[in-house]
Parts: structure tokens; sequence; C-alpha cells
């Protein structure tokens, strides 16, 4: 059996602290969830945690980080699979809502983000990921558009998509309320796109 470098120990170590945070400050919010329990559900020592993370606002970092990371990753494998540009935006816009179906999805980007990081980290943070999908998308669409026009409107339909996410959290039955919201949001897409 071979063994495994001090590199890919840490990698591993990193990843189980990152999916227990994910599972508890999903659950019960960055004020509820202490790095502790996020230490012991990881199956590490406390120790272990600060090394990695400097400390709770450290780890959520990374958790949120990771949560935009891999949905980017799955908003662009939409859009590859859809056989057009509008077509993938649209989609790219509807897996996006669909996420936020998720409650700890809600919590941890939606919910606790903003208030934890402050609203510039989370835009910097998404920007280098769903936030840039959704502006390669949309330039793919209008092309002939300005940057600093583009730009803005992709700001505001993210802008949006989180507020429907929210209305979606809000919602007494979510998965009923994903189609209408769903539908405003394509109608919001269509006048963005045709003004």
């Amino acid at each position: 059996m071979t063994r495994r470098t001090q590199a890919e120990r840490s990698d591993t170590t990193t990843s189980q602290l990152i999916g227990a945070a994910r599972k508890l400050f999903g659950e019960y919010g960055y004020a509820a969830t202490s790095i502790d329990a996020v230490a012991a559900t990881a199956g590490v020592t406390k120790g272990a945690a600060y090394h990695h993370f400097e400390g709770k606002l450290g780890l959520f970092r990374a958790t949120f980080t990771r949560a935009q990371e891999e949905l980017a990753t799955h908003l662009e494998e939409v859009g590859a699979a859809s056989p057009d540009t509008w077509t993938a935006l649209r989609r790219g816009c509807r897996t996006f809502l669909e996420h936020c179906l998720d409650p700890g999805f809600r919590r941890i980007v939606l919910l606790d983000a903003p208030s934890v990081l402050g609203w510039e980290e989370v835009r910097q943070i998404q920007h280098a990921s769903v936030l840039r999908v959704l502006l390669n998308a949309m330039r793919a669409t209008d092309a002939h558009l300005a940057s600093e026009t583009l730009t803005i409107r992709g700001q505001l339909m993210f802008g949006a998509l989180c507020e429907a996410g929210m209305l979606l959290a809000r919602s007494p039955d979510p998965k009923a309320a994903l189609g209408p919201i769903t539908t405003q949001a394509d109608i919001l897409l269509t006048a963005l796109h045709n003004p």
C-alpha cells in the first residue's frame, strides 16, 4: 500500500472539515455551529481544524466558496449540454433556483453568507464562480452589447435569482413554488435580453 503524502492527508482533512461544516452550517446556521462541533463531525481534532482554517469564519468562507465553485461547475455542465446559448442561460437560471430548494444551500449561500462575510466578499467570491458563469452566458447571448451593459444586466439578473431563492425559502411549498418563480425569472431574463 502506498503511503499518502502530507499534501494528500492535508487535502483529505480539509475536505472532511468542509463537508462537516457544510452539513452543520446548513442545518443549524453559522451562529449556532461551533468549530468544536465541526471538528467532531469531521472526525478530527479541534487543533486540526484551527491548523487548516483561521477559525470558524475561515471555515465558513471555505464552505461558502466550495458551494459556489460546485454550483458554477454544475451550471457550466448544464450550459454545455444545451443546444444553444439562450437555452443554456435559461437552464442555468432554473438550475440555480433548483439548488435553492436545498435548505442547507439556502441557509449558507442566501441567508448566512451576506451577514457573516459581508456583501462585498460574497460578491467577490460569486464573481469568481457562479456570477462569472452567468455573465459569460449573457455575453454569449448578447455579444453585441458593451461589456459594462452586460455586467449590469448580469448582476441585476443574479440579484433577482438570489431574491427568487429567498422566495422559495419562505414558501410553504418550495417545490410547488419553483414553477411560477422560474416563469417570472424567465420573463425578467427575456426583458433584460430584449429591453
